[in-house]
C-alpha cells in the first residue's frame, strides 16, 4: 500500500498530547480514573487479542457466531455499497461482512478507522491484497472527534463491533450515536455489536480469567504512563480487580493500590498520592438488554430494524436505519 491509501487525521504528537490531558485530568480526579483506549498500544494490543482466545472471554466468539449466521442476511438486507468500520483493528471479523456484500455483488467501498497507523497500515495492506478489487481507504482518526472526515455518498453502513458501545458511559455513548446519526443519510445503516447482560457469574471471569493476562493487560496502562510520560508507576504494586455493578449494569476494571505510595509525572508536573487500597478506574463495560439500547438508537434516531443473538444469547448484534429528520 501507499500513502494514498490511509487519511492520516492524527499522529504520534497527537496521542502523546490526547495521553496528558486525559492523565492529568483522571489522576487528580477524585475518584481517579484513565480512559480504557490507553490500554492499546504494541503490548497492549498482542494481551487482548490473547485475552479474546481465553476460555473465559466469550464476547469474541459469541459475536463472531452471529456475524458467521447473519452476514448473508445483512448484505441482503442492507445492499451496502461503503461499509465503514470503526475502531477497525485488524478487521478480522469484519471480513466475514466483507465476504457476504462481496457475494451479494454491491461492496465498493471498505473504509476502517482506527487511532493507530501502524496498525492500520498492516490492516489495509493485508485486506488489499486479500480483496483486490476493492477500495480501502483507510482513515487514522478517533471515531469521538474524527466521523466528519468519514466519506460521503453511496449506500453506506457502519460497523461499530466488538462491544466497544459499551466502553462509553451514557452521555458520551448519546452523543457518539446523535454523531453518527449527523454522519449517516436517511436510510443507511449501523450494525452495533453489544454486550447483553447476563449472570455475573459468566460475566466477571471474562475480566478477571485464570491465568491473568486480564490483569497484565489492566496494568499495561501503567506502563504506557511510564514509559509515554515518564512516570515511575510500580505496575507490580496494583491489584486488578474486576467487579459487576448491578445498578448500572456495567463491569469495572479497577487498579488497587497494594500500599500507600507517590507517583510522579514529570511530564506532567504532577505528583500523585495513592492511599492502600485507592482504586484507579480504568474501564466500563456496559453490558445491555434490548428495550434498552432500542430506546438509546430512537433517541439518537436510528430506527431498529433486526437483532440477534448468539444461540446462548449471550452477545447482540442489532442492524439499525437512519430514520428520516
Amino acid at each position: 500500500m501507499n500513502d494514498a491509501d490511509l487519511d492520516v487525521h492524527m499522529n504520534d504528537r497527537d496521542l502523546a498530547r490526547m495521553l496528558a490531558v486525559d492523565a492529568a485530568a483522571g489522576l487528580t480526579a477524585s475518584p481517579k480514573w484513565l480512559p480504557p483506549k490507553w490500554f492499546y498500544d504494541a503490548r497492549g494490543s498482542v494481551l487482548f487479542e490473547e485475552i479474546t482466545r481465553l476460555p473465559e472471554y466469550y464476547p469474541t466468539r459469541a459475536e463472531r457466531a452471529v456475524l458467521t449466521a447473519r452476514a448473508d442476511e445483512i448484505a441482503a438486507r442492507t445492499g451496502a455499497k461503503t461499509l465503514i468500520e470503526l475502531g477497525s483493528g485488524s478487521s478480522d471479523k469484519t471480513r466475514l461482512l466483507l465476504d457476504a456484500l462481496r457475494a451479494h455483488g454491491t461492496l465498493g467501498t471498505f473504509v476502517p478507522l482506527d487511532v493507530s497507523e501502524s496498525a492500520l497500515r498492516e490492516s489495509v495492506a493485508a485486506i488489499t491484497a486479500d480483496y483486490p478489487a476493492l477500495q480501502v481507504r483507510g482513515v487514522v482518526g478517533d471515531f469521538t472527534r474524527h466521523l466528519r472526515f468519514l466519506p460521503r455518498g453511496g449506500t453506506r453502513m457502519v460497523a461499530f463491533l466488538g462491544g466497544t458501545i459499551g466502553n462509553l458511559l451514557p452521555a458520551p455513548r448519546a452523543r457518539l450515536l446523535a454523531d453518527l446519526r449527523d454522519l449517516l443519510e436517511p436510510g443507511e445503516w449501523l450494525l452495533l455489536g453489544a454486550d447483553l447482560v447476563k449472570d455475573p457469574a459468566v460475566l466477571v471471569p471474562a475480566y478477571a480469567d485464570a491465568r491473568g493476562v486480564t490483569a497484565e493487560f489492566n496494568r499495561n496502562v501503567l506502563h504506557v504512563l511510564n514509559r509515554q510520560l515518564r512516570a515511575d508507576f510500580d505496575p507490580a504494586a496494583f491489584h486488578h480487580v474486576a467487579r459487576w455493578d448491578p445498578v448500572n449494569e456495567w463491569i469495572e476494571m479497577r487498579l488497587r493500590a497494594d500500599r500507600a505510595m507517590t507517583v510522579k509525572l514529570p511530564e506532567l508536573d504532577e505528583t500523585i498520592e495513592f492511599d492502600a487500597g485507592e482504586e484507579l478506574l480504568t474501564e466500563v463495560s456496559a453490558k445491555f438488554r434490548r428495550d434498552g439500547l432500542a430506546a438509546e438508537l430512537a433517541a439518537a434516531g436510528f430506527a431498529l430494524r433486526d437483532w440477534w443473538t448468539d444461540p446462548a444469547g449471550l452477545f447482540s448484534l442489532s442492524l439499525s436505519r437512519a430514520a428520516p429528520r
